[in-house]
């Protein structure tokens, strides 16, 4: 039953268009977490500002 499932999976995963549509999914999702993360949030807030100090 596991080796059926896994070969199942395996020929799932080795399609291009799923493998692009979980490449889409994953960059939406990494985009939310890099949002909700307070540390990464003040870095992107920085360098905005730095850019902005720079246009100036």
């Amino acid at each position: 039953m596991i080796l059926q499932v896994f070969v199942t999976l395996n020929g799932i995963a080795t399609s291009p268009f799923v493998l692009l549509v979980l490449a889409f999914i994953g960059a939406y999702l990494g985009s939310r977490v890099v949002e909700i993360i307070p540390f990464t949030r003040r870095i992107i807030e920085r360098r905005e500002a730095q850019a902005a100090a720079e246009r100036d």
